[in-house]
């Protein structure tokens, strides 16, 4: 399994990625995702990745900078660029940085499956030594300052374990390797048991002597056995490993394997030992979450309230029959928290964390049942806000709707195009223009194009009916007439003769 960083600060560009990449079945899992170069550099160096997938043009720092950085960082990483661009300097420029390949704008799944298949083939071909490169090696696993010392190394192969704080659980004793390290000092004999923290999700990797393993018939077994006098102290685990001792050498891809099956597999009501000997069993792919997620969206860009609360009500009940992962439950908060944001254009980068931060915190409650009731309420206060928002903003909102349209009278608008603009859906600006000009869009919209035909007729009188029809951006003159007729009473041609009588 090879880990990839996606940097892009298009939100939406960035899920369709991952929504794709996800669904490609290729052994690629994303370890982190950046909306700038500066946050893509620092989770690098945080925790080294295999693939870098990045933007060419991206704030703060630019996609040809941060390849060049990164690779500095770390010298083996693979770098497949995102652009909007295919002219040659950009190919230039990303061949002397010895980029794999290139993807242009819009990301397609075929395009991406087949870039992405090429380099992992290429991936599995790199001569052993590279695999092993310093970037890969146990201590980039580590919290910073957490040197591995020598005589836990000089112990030999151990039998290994992650473990990582069980969500929606009591808070309890404080989730440190130190607390870990006595808990299991009072379990087993003397320097039977090492424990070291990990980056990621508070992870810990716990080292056990062969010796304390042997009465154990499988690895579930020694792990049900450690979680639950953990869980007596307070201290709420979930654990992936397996029972037979590894090589030192070969505790950092022991590590990364345990985390990424904690990351597919952690559950919200509880998540039995991950056996790492063993396949995973089949996990919903993240396509089903997004669709799950964009239909809730959908609900808050239309400012539907209740039928919002009403889904929620019955979506938490059925994620609670189902077994729902933290990773689903992340993927979904992400979008809920990303959608409300766009709706507040008083909302600053600063406003725009604390929103997602704030949804974020909702799995930090102690239950599920008190995390149900905490999306809840804060859902709800979301939509309060949303709509008392509203309430003040509608007018101004179909004064804004009104001004583009007449800003690109000379073009097409569709209703797509100010959803887009105005992110707000559809349906929203259907009901938005409705309410203000009694009128549906295509009617407002055609009347105030047929209005400026009759001023381009009566001001400018030598244009020619075809004219004025392409100019207008109709589809054809035909079409125009018949459009002006519907609200004119009479032909173009009829107009304009009435024109000149006049």
């Amino acid at each position: 399994m090879y880990t990839v960083l996606i940097a892009e600060d298009s939100k939406p560009i960035l899920r369709n990625i991952r929504s794709h990449l996800e669904s490609l079945g290729l052994p690629l899992a994303v370890a982190a995702t950046a909306a700038n170069g500066e946050e893509a550099l620092e989770r690098l160096r945080e925790r080294p990745v295999d693939i870098l997938l990045t933007d060419i043009r991206m704030p703060k720092l630019g996609g040809m900078e941060l390849i060049e950085q990164a690779k500095a960082v770390a010298p083996h990483l693979k770098v497949v660029l995102i652009s909007g661009y295919s002219d040659f300097e950009y190919t230039r420029q990303a061949l002397s940085l010895q980029v794999f390949d290139y993807l242009l704008k819009p990301v397609e799944r075929s395009q991406l499956e087949d870039v992405l298949g090429r380099l992992t083939r290429h991936l599995d071909e790199r001569p052993q030594a590279v695999r092993q490169a310093p970037g890969n090696a146990l201590e980039s696993l580590l919290v910073p300052g957490q040197p591995l010392r020598a005589e836990i190394m000089r112990r030999g192969p151990q039998v290994p374990l992650v473990l990582c704080r069980q969500p929606l659980t009591p808070a309890g004793q404080p989730w440190t390797a130190a607390q870990l390290q006595a808990a299991l000092d009072a379990q087993l004999p003397p320097d039977a048991s090492a424990v070291l923290a990990l980056r990621e999700r508070e992870a810990m990797l716990v080292l056990l002597a062969p010796a304390v393993c042997t009465g154990y018939s499988n690895a579930c077994e020694l792990m049900q056995t450690l979680t639950a006098e953990l869980d007596a102290r307070g201290l709420h685990a979930a654990a992936a490993g397996r029972l037979q001792p590894l090589d030192p050498e070969r505790w950092a891809d022991f590590g990364r394997q345990a985390l990424r099956r904690l990351d597919e597999e952690l559950g919200a009501l509880g998540t039995p030992p991950l056996d790492t000997a063993y396949p995973g069993g089949a996990v919903a792919g993240g396509v089903a979450a997004e669709q799950l997620a964009s239909r809730f969206a959908e609900l808050i860009l239309q400012r539907q309230k209740e039928p919002f609360a009403l889904k929620l009500e019955e979506q938490l009940a059925r994620w609670q029959q189902s077994g729902v992962r933290i990773a689903e439950l992340e993927r979904f908060l992400t979008v809920i928290g990303d959608t409300l944001a766009t709706l507040d254009p008083d909302l600053d980068a600063a406003g725009r964390g604390e929103l997602a931060a704030e949804a974020r915190r909702l799995l930090e409650q102690e239950s599920y049942d008190k995390f149900a009731r905490a999306l809840q309420a804060w859902t709800a206060t979301q939509f309060e806000r949303l709509l008392a928002s509203n309430k003040k903003s509608g007018t101004e909102l179909f004064q804004q709707i009104d001004d583009y349209l007449r800003l690109n009278m000379y073009s097409f608008v569709s209703m797509a195009d100010l959803a887009e603009r105005f992110h707000v859906s559809p349906s929203y600006i259907s009901r938005i223009i409705k309410r203000y000009s009694e009128r549906t869009f295509v009617h407002y919209y055609m009347q105030m194009k047929i209005e400026e035909a009759r001023r381009l007729m009566a001001d400018k009188p030598q244009l020619r009916i075809r004219d004025i029809s392409d100019a207008l951006a109709f589809s054809d003159q035909h079409y125009f007439s018949k459009v002006f007729k519907e609200y004119a009473g009479c032909t173009p041609s009829e107009y304009k003769e009435r024109l000149q009588e006049e």
